[in-house]
């Protein structure tokens, strides 16, 4: 018999690519306009005369407003799935952008991250939701791809930055909100295609619970040693995603601008890392994408306080490459452990992803003050150690299936 025919997919088993397209783009949109904020930094420094106290702040009102609501929202949309919250998100995003853009004082800042983070947080749990129901068991694939989008975004934010919002100033950042109208005409696209799917085969098998042969002392154990794996690879990011242009201004002479595309250098390397995460895990199993991404990067963090300017951008494109592939496994490897509960285990993921990240970058901001932000760098180098405890994940590839 031959097994190519017997074997024949049908449309419900194939992977939806078009729906994971739509949603990295949108995950792109998003997030290019949620690190603006972070590529502005130097401009709000100088215009209120901030300290870095204060810049790290900033990145707390934008992150924890995300870490608080998302866990929540993605507990919700398990039991009542909201396909039309995701053009809701990303409108939260984009009057936070436009505040931002008219904002006059120091508060309003804090007001317009609070509403960017707000978008955030309603944007990425079901978003999430979406690209595992389009995956067809292709888990680690759909979400690389679906957070590919998100750190493209990322990475086009300090570009913006430098060719736009540093030479034009503050109010130009109104111009990039009005992606976020593009944003939600193909999110209410995809939010016809999720109510559609939502009570199909696609929709019942992809996010129905299923028994994983764990214990519960096993699934919390997990749980746990990916929640120091996130602590750990976001503290990491949020050293270099607030602070890096300060440490190249600071250490090397350079100029915002050239800190900028430093800046883009590294985000580059993590948009790669990102894509080949996922599918890297589908084959080889995700523990060890886990534990090779994030210990891996621990050599390259270690040498990068002391390396000159040009090695320096070699290494932190290798730790943008290496350490982003860790999380499109660590978010399916959740879910895995916790089936039936994508939202929530996607939105205390990403939750705790964005409130380390706000809490270290306030953290990391008052160290800077304190002593100088090469010190920072000195002791964040050791982050990456922390991926050790990747060995102690049970491991969950799946078992090969006989026709």
């Amino acid at each position: 018999m031959n097994t190519a025919t017997a074997i024949k997919p049908s449309a419900a088993s194939r992977v939806s690519f078009g729906v994971l397209g739509a949603i990295s783009v949108t995950h792109l949109i998003n997030d290019t306009m949620q690190s603006v904020l972070l590529a502005l930094y130097p401009v709000l420094q100088g215009n209120f005369r901030l300290s870095f106290v204060q810049v790290g702040f900033i990145t707390v009102a934008f992150q924890f407003s995300a870490s608080l609501l998302q866990p929540l929202i993605g507990h919700f949309t398990d039991r009542k799935p909201q396909p039309l919250s995701l053009p809701i998100g990303m409108t939260f995003t984009m009057l936070g952008l436009i505040l931002l853009s008219r904002a006059w004082n120091y508060p309003v800042v804090l007001v317009a991250a609070v509403l960017i983070g707000t978008g955030s947080s309603v944007f990425h749990p079901e978003s999430s939701r979406v690209a595992r129901m389009a995956s067809a068991g292709r888990h680690g694939l759909a979400q690389s791809i679906f957070q590919v989008g998100g750190t493209m975004g990322s990475s086009i934010g300090p570009l913006l930055a430098a060719t736009i919002i540093v030479p034009l100033g503050q109010p130009s950042v109104a111009w990039i909100a009005l992606a976020a109208l593009v944003g939600i005409i193909i999110l209410i696209r995809v939010g016809h295609w999720y109510t559609v799917n939502l009570t199909s085969t696609r929709g019942r098998t992809t996010l129905a619970r299923t028994e994983t042969g764990l214990t519960n002392k096993q699934v919390r154990s997990g749980l746990t040693i990916l929640l120091i794996l996130v602590f750990s690879k976001f503290l990491y990011m949020s050293s270099l995603n607030s602070y890096f242009t300060f440490y190249l201004m600071d250490h090397f002479g350079l100029s915002v601008q050239n800190a900028q595309y430093c800046l883009f250098v590294f985000l580059f390397g993590a948009a790669i890392g990102t894509i080949t995460g996922g599918p890297i895990g589908d084959r080889i199993g995700r523990k060890r994408v886990i534990w090779g991404s994030i210990l891996g990067a621990a050599p390259f963090a270690l040498a990068l306080p002391y390396v000159n300017l040009h090695t320096t951008i070699v290494l932190i494109f290798l730790i943008g490459l290496i350490i982003s592939s860790a999380f499109p496994a660590i978010v399916v490897y959740g879910q895995e452990l916790a089936p039936g509960k994508t939202g929530t285990i996607s939105g205390l993921f990403f939750g705790l992803a964005f409130g380390v990240a706000g809490i270290g970058a306030a953290a990391l901001g008052a160290l800077a003050d304190w002593f100088s932000i090469e010190f920072v760098y000195d002791v964040c180098a050791f982050l990456p150690l922390l991926g050790i405890v990747a060995f102690f994940l049970p491991d969950m590839r799946p078992r090969k299936k006989t026709a």
